[in-house]
């Protein structure tokens, strides 16, 4: 099947990276889908891929992006005729820059006639707060919970999920309108890193027991700090290496500036660190993403969590909606919509 696509097509600049071209779509395997997408989010990952720091990125020129919403107009062999002309919310593994996508049934949810701005934000960002929050170590009651970049797409539904489950939140974000983002969706504490050492903020206070780090490079030699006995960091992001100009040499750096671990001293401290990538959880245990997906539908649809839209772009912007992301001033999901 003849469609088209927007193709990362060279590392850099957000202006020469992307190009609208014609794709030529392999046949449907059983278990597999065909999406007509009128939208898809964007993700940090993907403005990591765009800077060719994402190693599980295809190759260049390749269709990057991870979810979409749209019309399922085709099932695989012996596949379920029951989603047909279904509106749904899909992962992908890559392809969903493209104006079709194909994924698996385990991969969609039906959606009806709910916005595509709010439940793209529900698919890879959603599902990884939950994952973390819910799933992987669920937070205990009365724990101390930090969260980077928490008016992001991952980091609103991080402090909605955190209360849910009884924590104080402590929401490190990088503006005065961030503050008041966090504080509305229930944070506790607001640090304004612009304006204060959070470290030295939080050296005052009782230590932290859990952190959900997107940045990994110094912030997280500075959390392990700041962690009680008991205490679990979450790495799913090395965003404090997006920009580097350096290549490889700055890839040492990013590693420098997290140290060294000794799992002795884990051990003996009873600290946990745990790394977190969706893709790996998508392609091993299907079934842990469909379940997390479903769990988020019932809060959403029950209105026990909030959804924050960021920016909504047309797909010929995608050059200005990547720059948006990753200038640190996004707040909420960004989706692109076609044409």
């Amino acid at each position: 099947m003849k469609s088209e696509a927007i193709f990362l097509v060279k590392k850099g600049p957000s202006s020469d990276a992307f190009e609208k071209r014609h794709i030529v779509l392999p046949d449907l395997n059983s278990g597999e889908v065909l999406i007509k997408s009128e939208a898809f989010g964007l993700n940090y990952a993907d403005v990591m891929a765009r800077n060719g720091m994402y190693r599980d990125a295809p190759p260049m020129p390749c269709v990057i992006g991870y979810e979409v919403v749209g019309e399922v107009i085709g099932v695989g062999p012996n596949g379920s005729s029951e989603l047909m002309g279904k509106r749904v919310l899909a992962f992908c593994r890559f392809g969903g820059y493209g104006r079709h996508a194909i994924t698996t049934e385990l991969a969609t949810v039906a959606i009806g006639d709910m916005p595509s701005s709010e439940v793209l934000a529900l698919s890879t960002q959603g599902v990884t707060a939950y994952y973390m929050t819910d799933v992987l170590a669920p937070i205990q009651k009365g724990e101390r919970v930090l969260v980077h970049a928490a008016a992001g797409g991952v980091g609103s539904f991080l402090i909605q999920l955190a209360k849910r489950r009884g924590a104080t939140v402590i929401a490190k974000v990088g503006s005065s309108q961030k503050e008041a983002r966090s504080k509305e969706l229930g944070a506790d504490f607001t640090i304004n890193y612009k304006e204060k050492d959070y470290v030295e903020v939080l050296k005052k206070q009782p230590k932290i027991d859990v952190s959900y780090n997107p940045f990994g490079g110094s912030t997280f030699s500075k959390d392990m700090k700041l962690m009680n006995s008991g205490g679990k960091l979450f790495l799913f992001g090395g965003s404090e290496l997006s920009g580097g100009r350096y290549g490889f040499f700055s890839s040492l750096n990013f590693l420098r500036k997290m140290g060294i671990v000794i799992p002795a001293v884990l051990m003996m401290s009873s600290r946990s660190i745990l790394g977190v990538n969706m893709l790996k959880i998508a392609d091993h245990r299907p079934k842990v993403m469909q379940e997390c997906l479903a769990a988020l539908m019932e809060l959403y649809s029950k209105e026990q969590i909030k959804v924050c839209v960021g920016k909504v772009y047309a797909v010929k912007d995608i050059a200005l909606a990547h720059d948006y992301l990753e200038s640190g001033a996004s707040m909420g999901k960004i989706s692109i919509t076609w044409d």
